[in-house]
């Protein structure tokens, strides 16, 4: 079998070094281009995949579109079994998915019909689900509405972040992957069409999704702080010193305690909600390290009763289901 794989962030390199530690042809890797990155955006930096597969001395291929009458002949060219992809970012033309002689294959990071689209991870956990996974899918022309050949399901706990629980998919994903592609080369995976009930969308988490409205139960906010986290990552505003600074809330847990919403109720950082409250684990003022919630505390010289700033508007992420 002849594979092309297709991905970009760091979640797909195990996909991509599981499929050449087991001995598959892989014949190149598509990923998104080199983008500006770095604290000042200075930076061109190459996706994680990209720089992967560089390592193991596969071709790589960086276009910004698979519209491009050219670019298609190229694929086509490589005469491929199958693609492979793992977080590409791109979507694929008709043309794209009907070049490889046995499809192309999506690992897709979580239960579909649920949480179709760019973030599902995130949407997930945002929304306080307890339980996801990741699929097989085989793709076409819709978003994320092809038939599914293999799942695993994984519990959902209240202290993951979107960082913690895309590190236990990953590996699972690259599982998957080449046991379906196993399974293809034997003639033996089957796949069923998806349900049409519990359809959801993931997409793609915006920066106005950052602020905290704190009139949200503890509950809510806990869900948006850990679905942002470790990025964008969610944050609040408060006076330090003589003017207004941003904190971003990186890890934080359900506490109790009640007050006005924002408001700061003890020194190791736990702050009310609109029902409930929040106690800060790991955060960071904009610009500086990774802290505690009281070792924030004392590094910005806060006590009990400030007040961080409410949100300009309620948080607006996906209905759970339609």
């Amino acid at each position: 079998m002849r594979i092309v794989f297709m991905g970009t962030p760091e979640f797909a390199v195990p996909t991509l070094l599981e499929i050449m530690k087991n001995g598959f042809e892989l014949v190149a890797v598509y990923t998104r281009a080199p983008a500006p990155g770095g604290r000042r955006g200075r930076e061109i930096r190459k996706s994680p995949v990209h720089l992967a597969a560089e390592s193991l001395g596969v071709p790589v291929l960086t276009p910004r579109t698979l519209r491009d009458v050219e670019v298609q002949r190229d694929f086509k060219s490589l005469k491929a079994s199958v693609a492979v992809v793992t977080a590409y970012g791109l979507l694929l033309p008709s043309s794209i998915l009907e070049a490889p002689s046995l499809g192309c294959l999506n690992m897709h990071a979580s239960l579909l019909p649920r949480w179709r689209g760019a973030a599902p991870i995130q949407r997930a956990i945002m929304a306080g689900e307890t339980r996801t996974g990741v699929d097989v899918m085989r793709i076409d022309a819709g978003l994320d509405t092809g038939s599914i050949g293999m799942r695993e399901t994984v519990q959902i706990f209240p202290g993951d972040t979107a960082g913690d629980l895309a590190a236990r998919l990953a590996p699972i994903a690259a599982r998957l992957s080449v046991n379906a592609l196993q399974l293809i080369d034997a003639g033996l995976l089957e796949f069923r069409e998806q349900s049409a009930i519990g359809v959801c969308y993931a997409p793609k988490i915006e920066k106005s999704e950052a602020e905290i409205d704190w009139t949200q139960e503890a509950e809510k906010v806990r869900n948006q702080v850990h679905g942002l986290s470790p990025a964008p990552g969610a944050s609040s505003k408060i006076v330090i010193g003589s003017r207004e600074e941003g904190i971003k809330f990186l890890r934080v847990e359900v506490a109790t305690g009640a007050g006005p919403p924002g408001a700061l109720l003890s020194e190791d950082m736990t702050i009310a909600c609109g029902r409930g409250a929040i106690r800060l684990l790991e955060g960071q003022r904009f610009g500086k390290t990774v802290m505690s919630g009281p070792e924030l505390m004392r590094g910005a010289k806060l006590s009990r009763g400030a007040v961080f700033r409410q949100a300009a508007a309620p948080s607006s992420a996906p209905q759970a289901g339609i």
